[in-house]
């Protein structure tokens, strides 16, 4: 019989699956929030909210128990002093995900996953989107350079001609 048999399964063997949610989860750790794909983002949130309830007991056989599954010491460590304190009210349901359409490339369905109690060191997402306007005003200065060297250009050519 088949009880409690069913994964998704992700096209990939078992220590493919294994190692690419453990890859995900360190990079959700790392950063707070991923785009991923939402087949990817869905079968990540499982390990994810395992791995919070694991680093609230904070105790040194969950914390090898940690180091076992993400292998990246820096990793564990930011898990068990940042991102675990923040949910400890929480009592399940760590993580959101948020679908955003699909991919241009091969038209994949893509999702955001981040925590719903982000640590306190992560900056905002307004921030985030101030930095991005501030980009385009930097924009014109690099037209000038260009005009500069198609300027420089045409005088070489004009020196040549005339010699």
């Amino acid at each position: 019989m088949r009880h409690r048999s069913k994964t998704v399964k992700l096209k990939r063997n078992a220590s493919q699956r294994r190692a690419l949610l453990a890859n995900l989860a360190c990079s959700l750790i790392q950063h707070g929030r991923i785009k991923t794909t939402l087949g990817k983002a869905k079968a990540l949130r499982p390990v994810a909210e395992k791995l919070i309830t694991l680093a609230k007991r904070d105790d040194l056989h969950s914390r090898r128990l940690a180091i076992s599954f993400l292998r990246q010491k820096d990793t564990v460590q930011k898990l068990f002093s940042e991102t675990a304190p923040a949910s400890k009210d929480r009592q399940g349901g760590y993580c959101r995900i948020t679908k955003l359409g699909a991919r241009m490339s091969d038209s994949a369905p893509m999702a955001i996953i981040e925590w719903v109690d982000a640590p306190a060191s992560e900056e905002p997402v307004a921030e985030v989107a101030v930095a991005e306007e501030a980009a385009p005003a930097e924009a014109p200065a690099k037209p000038a350079k260009k005009a500069a060297k198609k300027k420089k250009a045409a005088e070489e050519v004009v020196e040549v001609a005339g010699e």
